[in-house]
Formats: C-alpha cells, sequence, structure tokens
C-alpha cells in the first residue's frame, strides 16, 4: 500500500517513545492529509510565537492559577479562541491547522492548543480523558483541579466534572475515577482520530473514515474494534480482498463476538464473489 508523505511523517513521529511524540507535529501531520499543501513549520512557530506572548505577559508571582489565568486571558479574550458550538461536526475543528487559523474547535483540539502554550512556557499540564468532553489539567502534585479549553478556559473541580458529563450526556452520570486519568499522547491522537472516524462516517465519506482508522490502526494495531471497522469499510468500498482478511482477523481473534454471525454472513458472501 502506498501512503501519502504526511502519513509517512505521522507514522514516523509515533515510532517515537512515548514521552517524545510530538502532539503538535502529529496532529498537523494528521491535517496534512487534508491539506497537502499544508506548511507545518509556519504552524509550529505561530505557537512558538503564541507562547513567547504569553510569556511575556505572565505576573511576577507565578502561581499556577494565576498562569492559567493569563493563558486564558490571552486565548479567549485577546486572540477570541472558542468552542464551536453551532457546527460541532464540522471536520475544520478536528484539523489543528484549522482550529488556529479559525480559533475555533472542539475540546480536544483547543485542549491541544492549550497544552502546547502550557509545554513552550513550562507550566506542566496533561490531557484527561473524560468521556465525550476532553479536559486538561496541570501536572502538579496534590493539585486537583482541571480546565476545560472548549469553555473558556474554566477551572473545575471534580465535582464541576460530573456536572459537565451529566450535561454532555444529557442524563446524570456517576463520575468513575478512570474518567479523570491522564492519558497519553497516543491516546490523545487515537481520540482525535476516532472523532475524524465518526465525524465522516456520519457525512457518509467513507473513504476519509477508512483513512482515520488506518491512522489509529499504526497507534494501536492490536484494535480488534478497528480491525473489523476497516473490514467493513473496505467491504462498503468494494476492496473485498482486503475486506475479507480484516473480518477473518476479527472472527479469529473474537470467534464468539456478539455480531459473528453477521460477519460470518458477510464472509461467506465474499466467497461466493
Amino acid at each position: 500500500m502506498i501512503f501519502s508523505s504526511a502519513r509517512l511523517y505521522f507514522y514516523q513521529e509515533i515510532q517515537e517513545h512515548e514521552e517524545a511524540i510530538d502532539l503538535a507535529k502529529a496532529a498537523l501531520y494528521i491535517a496534512q492529509e487534508e491539506y497537502p499543501h499544508l506548511d507545518i513549520a509556519e504552524y509550529l512557530n505561530t505557537l512558538d510565537i503564541m507562547a513567547g506572548e504569553v510569556q511575556e505577559r505572565l505576573p511576577a508571582s507565578q502561581y499556577p492559577l494565576r498562569i492559567i489565568q493569563t493563558i486564558n486571558q490571552y486565548l479567549y479574550v485577546d486572540l477570541g479562541f472558542a468552542g464551536n458550538q453551532k457546527e460541532y461536526y464540522d471536520p475544520r475543528n478536528s484539523f489543528f491547522n484549522d482550529v488556529i487559523d479559525r480559533r475555533l474547535g472542539i475540546p480536544i483540539t483547543l485542549a491541544l492548543v492549550y497544552l502546547e502554550i502550557a509545554r513552550r512556557i513550562d507550566f506542566p499540564m496533561v490531557g484527561v480523558g473524560m468521556p465525550g468532553h476532553f479536559l486538561i489539567r496541570p501536572d502538579i502534585p496534590d493539585m486537583e483541579i482541571f480546565v476545560d479549553a472548549f469553555n473558556g478556559g474554566e477551572v473545575m473541580f471534580v465535582e464541576d466534572c460530573e456536572k459537565r458529563l451529566s450535561q454532555v450526556f444529557q442524563q446524570p452520570v456517576s463520575l468513575q475515577p478512570e474518567f479523570l486519568e491522564p492519558v497519553s499522547n497516543r491516546q490523545f491522537l487515537m481520540r482525535m482520530l476516532t472523532n475524524l472516524k465518526y465525524i465522516y462516517l456520519k457525512q457518509q465519506n467513507l473513504a476519509k473514515s477508512l483513512a482515520a482508522i488506518e491512522r489509529i490502526l499504526f497507534l494501536f494495531p492490536g484494535m480488534i474494534l478497528e480491525v473489523r471497522d476497516r473490514g467493513l469499510l473496505y467491504y462498503q468500498l468494494g476492496e473485498y480482498a482486503q475486506a475479507a482478511d480484516d473480518l477473518q482477523t476479527y472472527l479469529d481473534k473474537v470467534p464468539h463476538a456478539q455480531d459473528a454471525v453477521v460477519i460470518r454472513s458477510l464472509l461467506a458472501e465474499l466467497d461466493k464473489d
């Protein structure tokens, strides 16, 4: 299979040790498949400039909350970054260059802008993979506060996170401790790509959804449900040999899956062809 240069660069970036993966670069390589002429260096330089401007605004007493207030003022008031409430499922909200240019995004991509600025000013922060609504928090011992990059950098405590979770799912949801665990760089990128996968499925853009799954499997080759989904997309796109390989792999790994009967039926149909 021949991949674009953007796909190859993405693959090379994620071969680094977990802590060495450059999230901004990897996110821009994801975007470069959509925008082949994207200048990666230009956007990395933009992040450097933004961080430099935040650095100049930092107060003399650099308490964590003061730093967060400074970043919030700069991003959301001075520059006008905001969560895209009206067109949440616009794919551009998932492309890092578009988020920087348009100053609109979804929780995870706005969190990435925030994290990249924080990293450049040596303020340790991590991503938090709360279901349905990505958050960030200072990576400081005994400091359990969270920042909602989608909602103007709102500072939240654990009980606020539970309320936000219930708002997202429009019903009471009990907050589990694992919901607030930090995510790895690979998990961060997988969540970005999973968003794109479902956005494109909703739009019936099967080829682009397939491209998202292929990169998810670069990150986590053993994700058998993604192998199944790739096989189903291959089937819908008429790539029957690849579909048969993936669907058979899925059945070999989970022969008693709930959808095993349906998958076997598809494989039997492919065998006739």
